[in-house]
């Protein structure tokens, strides 16, 4: 018996190789063939892949295959839409780490399908220091010393602020590489950007919460190094993809 999965809607395909192991690990006869590969944009009605062999196995997959495929696929799409949407600017797409557990390395993949890139895969991959961890330190410069002191020297330290005030401090403070400015308003972006620059340091923006795709746009053009978009892994829609048994 041959199967087929297709596209129903406009996507970016992610997720192949998961798809093709959960078929093997069902029915290890199965036998396989991919007409597009993870990071291509497919129309509706593309045969994505043809799966030949127990119509039992095919349909015992079924369900698996595709929730991993709709789900890796449907962020690899929101992901080629805010491309979209900044292109023009010098702003780069992030990921965060608000990650489905257990899922965590599958989605980060497919934001890259999408041609974003990962913020951090964990939390050895860079600091960031919170409002939290400012408020347990008792301070920017603490908060940022300790860390320092702890971690490996090329490990980047970034800082989350909340007003213009705070970053005006974290410029001072050399160890800092970067911050997170989060929740601003693009006034309050275009004049952190402006006090960056200004500092003559090379020292890296990134904006974050309440990014929406229509907002996106308006964003990138503050200025700002970076985006980073929680939903495109907590949130996105699943692509709408479909199996169908086909005659031999």
């Amino acid at each position: 018996m041959n199967a087929v999965v297709i596209a129903k809607s406009d996507l970016v395909i992610s997720g192949l190789p998961v798809a093709r192991e959960v078929f093997l690990l069902t029915d290890p006869s199965l036998e396989i063939e991919f007409f597009a590969n993870d990071g291509e944009k497919l129309a509706p009605c593309f045969e994505v892949m043809k799966i030949q062999g127990s119509c039992r196995s095919i349909l015992l997959a079924e369900r698996v295959m595709l929730n991993l495929l709709q789900k890796l696929s449907g962020t690899a799409t929101m992901t080629k839409q805010f491309l979209d949407a900044v292109s023009g600017t010098n702003a780069k797409v992030l990921d965060t780490r608000k990650t489905t557990p257990g899922l965590k390395t599958l989605e980060k993949y497919a934001v890259r399908c999408g041609g974003g890139l990962n913020h951090r895969i964990s939390l050895a991959d860079g600091i960031l220091i919170k409002e939290n961890h400012i408020a347990v330190a008792g301070g920017i410069g603490v908060a940022v010393a300790s860390a320092r002191l702890k971690s490996p020297n090329l490990l980047r330290i970034e800082v989350e602020v909340e007003t213009l005030e705070q970053l005006a401090d974290c410029l001072t403070i050399p160890e800092i590489d970067g911050a997170l400015l989060d929740n601003m308003d693009e006034k309050n972006m275009k004049e952190a950007v402006e006090m960056r620059n200004s500092s003559g340091r090379k020292f890296f923006l990134e904006a974050s919460g309440n990014l929406t795709l229509s907002r996106a746009k308006s964003v990138a053009q503050t200025g700002v190094d970076f985006i980073s978009v929680g939903s495109l892994t907590h949130s996105a829609p699943a692509a709408d993809l479909s199996l169908r048994i086909i005659a031999k």
